[in-house]
């Protein structure tokens, strides 16, 4: 790919995460959960922005999954539990720049099911 492109390519992508994070912000009654897929895996962390900490963390390649619908359903049930077991149950979710379907759309459908409301 061209770097031109390739500039361009991150320009908006920037462009989409500070349009998405200006609008979101967590603190430590709902906490910022964002996430971030490559092509390999699936991450995702729930962030108090007040002071700047991370409450919980999933690794979706420590578990041993990929970044598919079925496996980011696990991975949203074991991340459900986590904050659960920390007394957290409302999040603000933040989709760091990624349409909303697929991955990204199962992951929080997921969530719901599991108890947390976003």
């Amino acid at each position: 790919m061209l770097k031109s492109i390739q500039k361009r390519k991150n320009k908006l992508n920037a462009q989409r995460k500070a349009r998405i994070r200006a609008k979101v912000f967590g603190t430590a009654e709902t906490p910022r959960l964002t996430v971030f897929k490559s092509n390999k895996h699936f991450y995702a962390q729930a962030i108090n922005d007040t002071e700047g900490k991370t409450l919980a963390a999933i690794d979706g390649n420590k578990l041993g999954l990929k970044a598919n619908r079925e496996d980011v359903k696990k991975i949203a049930e074991a991340f459900a539990t986590e904050l659960t077991s920390k007394n957290i149950t409302t999040v603000v979710f933040d989709r760091n720049g990624y349409l909303y379907h697929g991955v990204v759309a199962s992951f929080a459908d997921a969530l719901r099911a599991a108890g947390i409301k976003l």
